[in-house]
């Protein structure tokens, strides 16, 4: 059996920061996603709008986003639309359009040559042996199973994380599941839509152009995501009047939506958490790029410096990053809570007025 100083368990941006700079370490990286091939393997179900602080945690990391990863159009607006109260307004916003999937293959190729990658492939076990070290069981597209060891285990597999779900196996989440489907050639004017409908979720739905593409998506509970999306994409079709009868895709994951303190995972006993995984997601927004980044930074940085302390000091150094995300609660009151959105839509508050140009 093949052993690793740190085995990382997925890739998205979490995994593949933290694969990409962690030092003098074997490392071993396992992810979902098949990055030869952008129309098979796993994708992340998501918009694919870079927000302000994910792109300033690039910047601050020196990484220039290539021309292959953008995706047109560039939108500066969004029309939230509030179904409740028949409210539309429109916010300035500077998010730069992108091509999610594309975005994650390419901080994947930035991870050094001696990281060994196991993609295209699924962890279906985590335990530990006798000497106290971690057995992680994958298997491969073609169902062929491996086994391999290590020091140190790290989950940045998003909210439906398999090391979450090993190290609290009672704990309990918030979580929402996010679905989406793509339309080609939609007849509708670029559009970057935040859509409020609290009889379908207390969260939101989406809709952005995307090159030759409109996606329509939302994130809903999960007992009966697949009719509230459904019945969502049905009002948003008459309201936006778009023909929603032909989708060339959809796609579907779970969304951690932290409210409490309690709702953060760190890890414990030489396995850590990241990213989503250790609930490092906005709760007003759904935006984890960012966090995701921050957290991988955090966590390198530790296991560089060579602290035995692991756990402790990982937990110093993200009390503040939870601390903000616990705060966003108060955001939240404004956005999702029926009464104070329509105060807030009503009031024009840092709305701007949208001007046809033929």
């Amino acid at each position: 059996m093949k052993y690793y100083n740190i085995i990382i368990i997925g890739l998205g941006p979490a995994g593949s920061i933290l694969a990409s700079s962690i030092k003098n370490k074997t490392i071993l990286v396992i992810d979902k996603k098949n990055p030869n091939n952008s129309n098979e393997g796993f994708h992340k179900p998501c918009g694919g709008l870079l927000a302000p602080d994910a792109q300033k945690v690039l910047a601050e990391l020196s990484l220039s986003i290539p021309k292959s990863v953008v995706v047109d159009p560039q939108i500066f607006s969004v029309k939230t639309i509030d179904f409740d109260h028949h409210l539309e307004r429109s916010y300035q916003r500077m998010y730069l359009n992108m091509n999610r999937h594309a975005f994650d293959c390419w901080l994947m190729s930035k991870i050094p040559n001696h990281v060994e990658k196991a993609t295209s492939c699924t962890v279906i076990k985590i335990d530990k042996n006798t000497e106290g070290q971690y057995v992680v069981t994958y298997k491969n597209e073609k169902n062929e199973f491996f086994s391999c060891e290590a020091d140190m285990v790290v989950g940045a597999d998003g909210a439906s994380s398999i090391l979450r779900h090993y190290l609290y196996p009672k704990a309990k989440y918030r979580y929402y599941t996010a679905i989406q489907q793509w339309f080609k050639n939609v007849d509708i004017k670029p559009v970057y839509s935040c859509i409020f409908d609290s009889t379908i979720t207390d969260c939101y739905s989406w809709s952005i152009s995307k090159d030759d593409y409109l996606i329509f998506g939302g994130a809903y509970p999960s007992k009966n995501a697949r009719t509230l999306f459904e019945e969502q994409k049905k009002k948003v079709s008459l309201k936006l009047q778009v023909d929603f009868s032909n989708a060339v895709k959809i796609e579907a994951c779970l969304v951690m939506r932290p409210r409490l303190m309690k709702h953060f995972f760190l890890g414990h006993d030489q396995a850590f958490l990241i990213g989503e995984a250790a609930g490092f997601v906005s709760p007003s927004s759904l935006e984890g790029i960012s966090y995701a980044i921050k957290s991988a930074m955090i966590l390198a940085h530790i296991i560089n410096g060579g602290n035995k302390s692991f756990h402790h000091q990982y937990q110093v150094e993200t009390r503040k990053m939870r601390m903000t995300l616990y705060l966003k609660r108060i955001k939240c009151l404004f956005i999702y809570h029926p009464i104070l959105r329509k105060w807030v839509m009503k009031s024009g508050i840092r709305s701007i007025k949208v001007n046809e140009i033929v």
